[in-house]
């Protein structure tokens, strides 16, 4: 026979519990649902393992479904919440139903019961979660995006200070811009005041610096490429160089988890943003939602492919009848998608003028 205490040990055995974390670097907001009500929303430390053992203590035997918003925190929240027991997922946070009244009153227990109602009602469609190798490729690959940017705003400071100080660039073809005779000849330039020609010099000294760390970038990423079968894949297709190929591979990651070119398409943002309401539709263009690591990338080398690939050329000349050259050139980049999308799949490299 049962002990007292044996009978009132308490077990949620299958019962299904919603947890909302909005997430922060000092402390996390969680919201708890279960059965269509909510039980608590409260406060505790940015800790995964907290958070499972106040589960466990509090409603033991459940299974715990949760959910927060991709962003600073990463993906380690949720590796260390699936390895505990959780079913977590990540979602975009302009993917989650929101009520005016909170976009009005936006607050930490606000977004947190958003996130534990929506989880519940089945709203919610998690993000692809990367692996670590993935995710270090992908860091890799934003890090030279991250150098080129601040490559290029020293370019302009050093331009538009000259301009500022009415000293002219040459213009004569000995002296391309930046090259090496170019930076011999901003070194060269002598201004009236001392703290004048120490900007200059600390200016000049940041590029060199710059141009020495995407030097070293560009090395570690060939050097990782050339033994990449897909990566090689992508780069024969025309119009895309080794770098390209490298930061669309560490983009997209898995071509598979997207059902179709359409979805791939979205996701770069490739497709156009439209409005309809009964008969009428109205296009606003290119969506404003989408990558901005590939989406300009794919353009500049669209620009490219039609002049190495028959076949997008002919297909160029066919759009710019009847429309601009900027927006043909959306349409062959999505073309040029559809190539990568291919050339991925199969593991093939590109046969020139038969994929279409």
């Amino acid at each position: 026979m049962k002990s007292i205490r044996e009978s009132k040990v308490i077990n949620f055995q299958g019962q299904e519990f919603f947890i909302g974390i909005d997430v922060h670097k000092n402390n996390w907001r969680v919201t708890i649902r279960f059965n269509h009500m909510e039980l608590k929303t409260f406060s505790q430390n940015p800790s995964p393992e907290d958070l499972y053992h106040y589960m466990n203590k509090n409603y033991p035997g459940g299974c715990y479904y949760s959910v927060y918003e991709a962003g600073f925190c990463g993906f380690w929240i949720d590796r260390e919440l699936n390895r505990m027991g959780f079913n977590n997922i990540i979602v975009n946070p302009a993917d989650i139903p929101t009520k005016h009244k909170e976009k009005d009153q936006k607050r930490d227990p606000v977004d947190s019961r958003k996130l534990a109602r929506e989880l519940e009602n089945g709203s919610l469609e998690g993000i692809y979660i990367p692996t670590k190798e993935q995710q270090s490729l992908r860091s890799l690959s934003r890090l030279y995006y991250q150098t080129i940017k601040k490559r290029i705003q020293i370019k302009n400071r050093i331009k538009s200070y000259l301009h500022y100080h009415g000293i002219k660039i040459p213009l004569h073809s000995d002296i391309k811009h930046w090259s090496g005779a170019f930076m011999q000849w901003l070194k060269t330039i002598k201004m009236d005041k001392d703290n004048d020609q120490y900007y200059l010099d600390r200016q000049i000294k940041n590029l060199e610096y710059h141009r020495k760390e995407t030097l070293e970038l560009l090395k570690r990423i060939k050097a990782y490429s050339i033994h990449n079968l897909i990566i090689q894949c992508i780069q024969s297709i025309p119009g895309i160089g080794i770098l390209t190929a490298f930061i669309i591979y560490a983009e997209l990651m898995e071509m598979r988890r997207f059902k179709n070119l359409d979805k791939l398409a979205s996701m770069v943002g490739l497709i156009p943003s439209v409005s309809c309401s009964d008969e009428k539709e109205k296009n606003y263009g290119i969506t404003m939602r989408y990558s901005k690591y590939i989406r300009c990338l794919l353009i500049e080398s669209s620009w490219i492919s039609i002049r190495k690939d028959p076949v997008l050329t002919l297909k160029f000349n066919e759009y710019i009848k009847r429309m601009s050259k900027q927006k043909a050139i959306i349409k062959i980049a999505k073309k040029l998608l559809s190539r990568i999308r291919y050339v991925w799949l199969n593991q093939q490299k590109y046969v020139l003028s038969v994929v279409e």
